[in-house]
């Protein structure tokens, strides 16, 4: 099972977000989208869980939830815009993945046998930060997240819970 997981579109979907999120068995946008027409590009490849981000405005906007979870293969994930608004415990509501966005950072880290990943901005490029996605691997043990650098076609590996 491969999650392609996007955020922070603002607008654009670059070809190189589409080439590294191609073979995705789910693709999940953790908000900021900035036009409807990126998440029916995103359906032509997968079926698309996403949220509402804080730029997301209008009716098109209006239908998205703030929130959503959604099972990936062995894993239930949940996805928020900003983890900094989290107001459930992801241990004891049972999710393996919080999936967030907003920081435009991308990064991974594992607290309490929960892996929060924020697979960066794939928009605009912001400050001096990299414009990233990531793949989240479900199949090996531990899971493994790919970063990818869609200026350069970098790739780095993570090794998840």
């Amino acid at each position: 099972m491969l999650v392609g997981l996007i955020s922070d579109t603002h607008g654009l979907l670059r070809e190189e977000a589409l080439q590294a999120l191609q073979g995705s068995d789910l693709i999940i946008h953790a908000g900021d989208i900035g036009k409807p027409e990126i998440l029916d590009i995103l359906r032509g490849l997968a079926p698309v869980v996403a949220i509402r981000g804080n730029i997301d405005r209008g009716a098109w906007a209006a239908g998205l939830p703030a929130t959503a979870k959604t099972q990936a293969g062995a894993a239930l994930v949940y996805v928020i815009h900003d983890v900094n608004e989290l107001d459930l415990d992801p241990v004891n509501a049972g999710y393996h993945v919080v999936v967030s966005g907003h920081s435009h950072k991308p990064g991974c880290t594992e607290r309490s046998g929960v892996l929060y990943i924020n697979p960066g901005s794939a928009g605009p490029r912001r400050f001096r930060l990299p414009v990233t996605v990531a793949r989240l691997n479900l199949s090996p043990t531990p899971w493994q997240i790919d970063f990818i650098d869609l200026r350069t076609g970098d790739s780095a590996v993570a090794a998840g819970a």
